[in-house]
């Protein structure tokens, strides 16, 4: 029997409502000082086109995890569908850490829809293959974006812009 949708600890996948307009939140992931601010990042080069590039970097932890050793490193793909303002889908991504071999390939995808309070932020994040090393990493990543998700919220708020 072939599965449709993936397990939880094959994917991410968050909702949060932003008091801001979509169009300023969509622009805090392609504005370098946005993404230092928020996500942490080092390096961005983020295009918001067709066959853009989306590539971020963080520093290395100073720690390890058990299973995916230390984390940071680059996480970079191809902007295959973006609607300014809007949505936009990254495919062919891979998280490039800085010992070990890359995972991947992914697709993340952001939809910035209009709420009556702002905007309702959807981040999916998905691409699995059946090991420890995937599913650990979707259990990191789904703890960090929930709290780079609380940290854009106020960003976006804040800046206004």
């Amino acid at each position: 029997m072939r599965r449709t949708q993936p397990e939880p600890d094959e994917r991410f996948e968050q909702n949060i409502v932003i008091a801001a307009t979509p169009a300023t939140v969509f622009e805090c992931f392609f504005r370098p000082e946005a993404l230092r601010a928020w996500w942490q990042v080092v390096r961005s080069v983020t295009t918001p086109v067709a066959l853009g590039v989306y590539a971020v970097e963080w520093a290395p932890t100073p720690y390890r995890d058990d299973v995916l050793g230390t984390l940071g490193g680059v996480f970079h793909g191809t902007v295959v569908e973006v609607r300014p303002g809007h949505q936009f889908l990254v495919a062919d991504a891979y998280w490039v850490p800085p010992q070990g071999e890359p995972i991947g390939p992914m697709v993340f995808e952001v939809t910035c829809r209009p709420d009556p309070e702002g905007c309702r932020l959807h981040v999916r994040q998905d691409g699995y293959e059946p090991s420890p090393r995937w599913r650990r990493y979707y259990a990191v990543t789904a703890r960090g974006w929930q709290v780079s998700l609380i940290a854009l919220k106020r960003y976006a708020e804040d800046s206004g812009s």
